[in-house]
């Protein structure tokens, strides 16, 4: 018998930013401070002026995006111009997580996190790699 999936809701904003901030809760204590200062934008998808920035076309082809400047480049000197912010994009999310089959959404969801993390923190493949055991 096949199962009843006629109420089934894609995920919405709010559900993609509540496995982001699980995923961000289960850093390592060593930078969960850090890591809490870090803006979480959820968005559908990018907007223009982002993708033409980075000269991305299709907008399901950008998952997230860190927006600031790497802990590891920072200066007393710097001049912020608005907090470090890390951005998910639900559908390019969604799409992906459907085309790939294979992991859950919170899996997804927590490696596009993790990976943004990474450029904040400056994190080296192997630290990443310590963290997102993604390839498992």
């Amino acid at each position: 018998m096949e199962p009843d999936l006629t109420d089934l809701v894609a995920p919405g904003l709010a559900q993609i930013e509540a496995l982001a901030e699980t995923a961000r809760a289960g850093l390592p204590q060593a930078f969960r401070a850090a890591a809490d200062l870090i803006a979480l934008r959820v968005v559908d998808f990018a907007p223009d002026a982002m993708l033409d920035a980075l000269g991305i076309d299709d907008p399901f082809d950008l998952t997230g995006l860190y927006e600031g400047i790497p802990m590891t480049e920072k200066s007393t000197f710097d001049q912020p111009h608005g907090p470090d912010t890390i951005w998910l994009f639900r559908r390019a999310i969604l799409d992906e997580w459907a085309g790939r089959g294979d992991v859950t959404l919170g899996e997804l969801v927590a490696h596009v996190m993790i990976h943004e993390m990474a450029h904040h923190f400056g994190w080296s493949d192997d630290d990443i790699a310590s963290i997102d055991r993604w390839w498992e």
